[in-house]
């Protein structure tokens, strides 16, 4: 029997403002109190890996990663959005987990994409020609994109690097190492059981192409195609065709639109970054497939070159350059834009009247440029229809833009756009000069928007040489714009990055949960942030850590003369280069009530021999380390550690070489033996982005917010 409640005697004995409260609760449930955010929420956010539109624009693959609590993974998975005409449809393409990389047909017949999944029922090897365990290895699938089952299309104990199409959507081009036969496997074996040559073993790539109709007609047959014994004998995929070899990694391929040539940028074999020579572009001559030919070198600079993509006339190849410089010597600037002519090799610039940092482009129907780019604490849609013309922004909503995507045959555009307020979502345009027009096609981070969630804005202070320098402070929920709160100084990585007026919500970017906390959050964009100028982001070098510390103190100076901070209430933390100035900034002042630090170093010496990324380490110290000694002792917190005061938890991925967990070691030994409270946590089987196991990130988070809780004494972490 169900019990009804007699609203009217109820409400007469309520005065009339509990009256008012409960009638809009009743009729208006909008207006009810939201939950705050929760760390299971948290930590259920949705990432957006890749984006890419149908060549007519009518379909979108989408790429997220997601955790999945059961299997202690993260799920890689692809979505298909078909725009039928009646609202569109979101269907889920994959379902193994391990599917990246998606690359639409240049027809729109077909899907190819990596995936690491097990190839029809094979198990894995228990050894590679190491010794040691073997893992699955990323191998080309594809799958219809009017529907049904994905199918491999390589094979092998080789990984697939990097693959692309063909303009006619025929035959398709993929990059491995350099395939051995059985007989060089068990040779090697014998000769050195388990151990490893460093460097010594290592080898090039060899690119292949593999005709398509063969491909599908092999999975239709369910059979592998004849091929020759030699091929039978070796780790090549049946049916492939080599065409040229490297002595490096390939890191991408893509074919010229005309077919006539492929082009590749390549890194080191090992993936460290040690010698700049080992990051260029070349081309491979596609007008005869039947033997192999040597690649052709189109650029030779001091630039680490990305993200390439041919432009329409089939000769100029687009590029991007994070690390070196393309103009002369070294040098670190924010994220550029350029193209190469395959002809004559002149290398070109593009938005060269652009201030602030390029992220993503995309090659528009129009044969110009779409791309995103930084400018402070936004991140906007901009165009380019040929060098040396306006880089123009487009009329878009505050926030940010990411992952742009064009299509080759449309005026449409897709990105995933999220703001402070605005969870990120995938959505798409009919032209990037309709943005605020753009409807969303997916709401996988729905739950954010049923939260009272922090309010955010940006904020500027005048450092010591005069430099205007900006953050972002983000007020616990129902706080906005209070005064003398407690402060949680938390600080990017990179360091060319920059927070801003973005979403986002995981193990590195957890800024909403420790507002939720009861912190006002100060994310400082010191000197050497993108999105500031080249000469901002130089000005960290040589002095690594102590000009950013320096910018970094003196916002919480700011803070604290305007009222805002409490100055008896402050801890700070970070992750990577935000863990290394955390580790730095311990040692100059005792202020900090609690310290969170991850994945930083505490000196440079070791870490500039650990880290896989040397270039940039060695530029901003002002050499390497017998080049510039002094500089390396006097930019390393290891010796002022003797000044730290604070109570410091640690975190570091057992297998990381970004930074390797030696410095973590390092700093809780030394805060050991001082007796300072500390506690060191250490993830197995992690690396740097710590991106194998979920629990690892959702327990260093738990900890972080206990640890301010326990001794900064704000918050109730659970």
């Amino acid at each position: 029997m169900t019990r009804s409640i007699d609203f009217s005697i109820t409400l007469q004995k309520l005065c009339p403002v509990a009256v008012l409260a409960v009638l809009l609760a009743i009729v208006f449930p909008a207006f009810a109190q939201r939950p705050p955010i929760s760390i299971d929420d948290h930590f259920n956010w949705v990432e957006f890996t890749s984006l890419k539109i149908s060549p007519d624009g009518s379909g979108l693959v989408i790429g997220t990663d997601r955790a999945d609590w059961d299997q202690q993974i993260f799920r890689e998975d692809l979505w298909l959005y078909r725009d039928d005409g009646k609202g569109g449809s979101l269907v889920q393409l994959t379902q193994s987990g391990h599917d990246t990389m998606p690359r639409w047909s240049p027809d729109g017949r077909w899907i190819a994409f990596l995936s690491e999944r097990k190839a029809s029922g094979k198990e894995p090897s228990s050894e590679d020609s190491s010794g040691s365990k073997d893992k699955e290895t990323a191998q080309v699938y594809l799958i219809p994109a009017n529907g049904g089952e994905a199918f491999s299309v390589t094979t092998g104990e080789e990984g697939v690097h990097a693959f692309s199409w063909s303009p006619d959507s025929r035959t398709l081009y993929f990059a491995t190492r350099q395939p051995w036969t059985k007989e060089q496997k068990d040779r090697h074996k014998e000769e050195w059981k388990e151990v490893v040559q460093y460097r010594a073993a290592e080898r090039g790539d060899t690119i292949f192409s593999i005709d398509v109709s063969d491909a599908i007609k092999g999975h239709a047959a369910a059979a592998i195609p004849e091929t020759l014994e030699s091929e039978k004998a070796s780790d090549a995929t049946p049916g492939s065709r080599p065409l040229a070899q490297s002595p490096w990694r390939v890191h991408q391929l893509d074919a010229a639109p005309d077919g006539h040539a492929l082009a590749f940028v390549t890194q080191s074999v090992s993936e460290r970054e040690e010698k700049i020579e080992e990051y260029e572009i070349y081309t491979v001559d596609l007008a005869d497939a039947s033997h192999m030919r040597p690649p052709r070198p189109v650029t030779h600079n001091e630039a680490l070159e990305q993200d390439i993509l041919w432009a329409a006339d089939s000769r100029h190849i687009f590029f991007e350059v994070d690390y070196g410089s393309v103009e002369g010597k070294y040098l670190d600037t924010q994220t550029r834009l350029y193209w190469v002519d395959t002809q004559t090799h002149e290398v070109q610039r593009w938005a060269t009247d652009f201030t602030g940092q390029i992220a993503r482009y995309g090659v528009a129907a129009n044969a110009g440029v779409v791309a995103s780019g930084r400018v402070g604490t936004e991140v906007q849609l901009y165009s380019q229809a040929r060098p040396g013309a306006s880089f123009a922004e487009y009329a878009g909503w505050p926030g940010t833009y990411e992952l742009p995507a064009v299509a080759h045959h449309s005026q449409r555009v897709a990105f995933v756009y999220s703001a402070l307020d605005r969870p990120g979502e995938v959505y798409i345009a009919e032209s990037a000069d309709d943005l605020k027009q753009a409807r969303p096609v997916t709401s996988f981070n729905k739950i954010f928007t049923e939260r009272d969630l922090p309010k955010g804005k940006p904020y500027q202070w005048k450092a010591d040489d005069g430099a205007t320098v900006e953050g972002m402070l983000m007020y616990p929920p129902g706080k906005f714009e209070a005064k003398n709160l407690p402060l949680f100084v938390y600080i990017h990585g990179g360091p060319n990055d920059a927070d801003g007026n973005h979403f986002e919500a995981d193990w590195y970017q957890w800024d909403r949960l420790a507002a939720t906390q009861g912190w006002l959050v100060f994310e400082p964009n010191y000197r050497g942030s993108s999105g500031y100028g080249d000469r901002f982001m130089a000005e960290m070098v040589p002095r690594i850590v102590s000009r950013p510390g320096k910018d970094i103190v003196e916002g919480v100076d700011a803070l604290v003369k305007d009222g805002i901070a409490d100055p008896d209430r402050v801890a700070i933390g970070g992750y990577s280069f935000g863990g290394y100035l955390t580790n730095w900034l311990i040692t100059q002042s005792t202020r900090w009530k609690a310290a969170v630090t991850g994945g930083g170093a505490v000196e440079n010496v070791a870490n500039w021999g650990n880290d896989d990324m040397t270039f940039d380490d060695a530029y901003c110290l002002g050499g390497r380390p017998w080049e510039a000694p002094l500089r390396y002792h006097d930019e390393a917190a290891i010796f002022q550690i003797d000044k730290v005061r604070t109570p410091t938890l640690m975190v570091t991925g057992a297998d990381d070489i970004r930074v390797p967990p030696l410095e973590s070691y390092l700093l809780d030994h030394a805060l050991h033996a001082l007796n300072v409270p500390s506690s060191l946590l250490i993830f197995p089987g992690e690396g740097h982005d710590l991106d194998k196991n979920p629990w690892h990130g959702k327990i260093k988070v738990r900890e972080e917010l206990k640890w301010l809780q326990k001794y900064g004494g704000v918050g109730t972490a659970h």
